[in-house]
């Protein structure tokens, strides 16, 4: 007991409840939560997606919430070891859910990198996105000036808008294809490693660092947020603008496209599913009330910037709000270009762009270096930040062909196959199957209650056990069925190998799970009962309760 409790103090705490809360926030609001919820709202009927949005809410986000940060405070282990002392039977949704979040850290960065070089250029004394002076434009740059705000969007079909040729020509060099990898474009491989050093220096002492950096990277956005909204509901019509985008068509509900893409939102919004919020619950004592510190978190700030954007650029809100680079590469530079001082509130905007992304991405950095140190606590422990240095060297090398000429298509690939919504929904089904039948709904309420002295609403033990799998079940069959494959601004095809090579990313994940369950059977000893039942019983190594005391009695399986 005593090394175990040795490596637990090892390991080390919170400093303050408040940084745990600040470190899920920074995870959750990202650059996909941020500008992704927004876009989806206008395609799908506006606030008609908030009705299907919310029943996710209540079936799965909040649910498997509280369920993670739950099961990372009880074992005080990472994404990984946490399931083999739950249910050994169900460790592989922890590999899984850290292979996701490897491809994650492998192209999530990459935005970081394109928004530290928009930064840099920001500081010019005129924005290059904002004219069509520049070497990389061509014959059909059109300069969308404050003169021009009235024109008609389809005079623009034969003409190019800057900010989109600085965008495609400048930023990316974007070649024809994935198969024409091209040159590196090296000035934004040093913006990479630039970012990925910044990344490095904020976990690099582990949750002491980290629980002091998210006090500036997690509300600094927020404050840009306001500032920028502010300043947008200053402009005529702004008001309209919001009004116009949140407009619901109540038709769109029995559009099944519109709950499959509210469902899976959801787990984006979140950070469920791929260990992040057991990691840091691993960080909590027992005794926090994680029960009570689940928040939803959600800016009406984000509509009313968006809806003004619409507004001032006089085109369908669907033009402005592409969702991923879209927006915060093109249509927002292009917004603030038309701004008073347009120097001043584009460094704004990509100081927010980054802190955004960086707290999400070493939040997920954190979760994978916590993970893989509490497989080898006693080789890895000791040695921090030397794997984490050698961690940061393999993604940064992974990456390199998205830095090239035709890296934004790999980068797009990453993006829809190996994180995509279908792997979340399948680690979704099979958590809650776990925790809901075999570890136990009701065992789990009786260690949150020991941990909280509170018990949680019955609500959640029914969506556990029923209405979370089901919701999973439904919403990722949907998703195979309705499966689109990938193109590149409307335009490009993948060719054949790179779609397999997508679904090689995307079933890497969705295939570890039964795959490693199987695997353990076939390699225990005695019966097929015997050894399912063996799978099936709580480790206990270092699970303790509120008193102190060895919480055998929670664990007390009847098979």
């Amino acid at each position: 007991m005593n090394t175990i409790k040795g490596q637990i103090k090892e390991r080390g705490y919170w400093g303050r409840k408040a940084e745990f809360l600040l470190a899920v926030a920074g995870s959750v609001v990202g650059l996909g939560n941020v500008w992704r919820f927004p876009y989806l709202c206008y395609r799908n009927g506006g606030g008609a997606l908030l009705i299907p949005y919310l029943v996710f809410v209540v079936t799965c986000g909040v649910p498997l919430f509280l369920l993670e940060t739950a099961i990372g405070q009880i074992t005080h282990e990472g994404g990984i070891t946490s399931w083999n002392h739950l249910c050994p039977l169900a460790e592989g949704i922890g590999y899984a859910g850290q292979l996701v979040l490897l491809y994650s850290n492998m192209y999530y960065i990459i935005i970081l990198a394109w928004a530290l070089f928009y930064l840099i250029y920001s500081f010019s004394p005129q924005l290059p996105w904002a004219s069509c002076d520049n070497i990389w434009n061509t014959d059909n740059c059109v300069k969308l000036a404050a003169k021009n705000l009235t024109l008609n969007w389809t005079v623009l079909t034969n003409s190019t808008p800057a900010a989109i040729e600085f965008w495609e020509r400048r930023v990316l060099s974007l070649s024809g294809g994935i198969e024409e990898v091209g040159k590196i474009n090296w000035e934004i491989l040093l913006c990479l490693i630039a970012v990925w050093i910044i990344c490095y220096f904020c976990i690099w002492k582990g949750v002491k660092s980290t629980g002091k950096v998210v006090y500036f990277t997690a509300t600094f956005p927020y404050v840009m947020l306001l500032v920028l909204l502010i300043r947008g509901l200053t402009y005529p019509g702004a008001l309209q603008g919001l009004v116009f985008y949140l407009y619901p068509e109540p038709a769109r509900l029995s559009d099944p496209q519109v709950w499959m893409e509210a469902g899976t939102q959801i787990f984006y919004s979140y950070s469920v599913c791929c260990g992040i919020l057991i990691t840091l619950g691993s960080y909590s004592k027992y005794s926090n009330n994680c029960y009570s510190g689940t928040s939803f978190v959600a800016g009406f700030a984000v509509f009313s910037v968006l809806g003004f954007m619409a507004h001032v650029q006089g085109v369908p809100i669907g033009e402005v709000a592409e969702s991923g680079p879209g927006l915060a590469f093109i249509g927002y530079p292009q917004a603030v270009a038309m701004m008073p001082m347009p120097q001043l509130w584009a460094v704004c905007f990509f100081i927010m762009i980054i802190l955004l992304g960086l707290d999400s991405q070493f939040v997920s950095v954190e979760c994978v270096i916590t993970s893989v140190m509490d497989l080898f606590p006693g080789v890895l422990r000791s040695r921090r930040e030397l794997f984490l240095l050698l961690f940061c060297l393999t993604c940064f090398f992974g990456q390199i062909s998205m830095v090239t000429e035709g890296g934004m298509y790999v980068f797009q690939l990453f993006d829809y196959y190996a994180c995509s919504g279908a792997c979340l929904l399948f680690l979704s089904l099979f958590e809650s199957l776990a925790i809901g039948w075999i570890f136990g709904a009701e065992r789990m309420f009786d260690v949150i209650e020991d941990m909280t002295k509170s018990r949680p609403n019955y609500i959640f033990m029914l969506c556990w056990k029923y209405l979370t799998p089901l919701v999973s079940l439904v919403s990722f069959v949907y998703s195979i069925v309705k499966y689109t494959p990938l193109t590149f601004n409307r335009w490009y095809v993948y060719p054949d190998w790179a779609y397999a090579l997508g679904w090689l990313l995307a079933l890497s994940s969705i295939l570890l799970v039964p795959g490693w369950a199987l695997g353990r059977i076939c390699a225990g000893k005695g019966s097929l009962k015997q050894r399912w039942q063996h799978l099936c019983i709580p480790t206990q190594t270092n699970i303790y309760c509120r008193d102190g005391r060895h919480s055998q009695e929670l664990f007390q399986l009847n098979i």
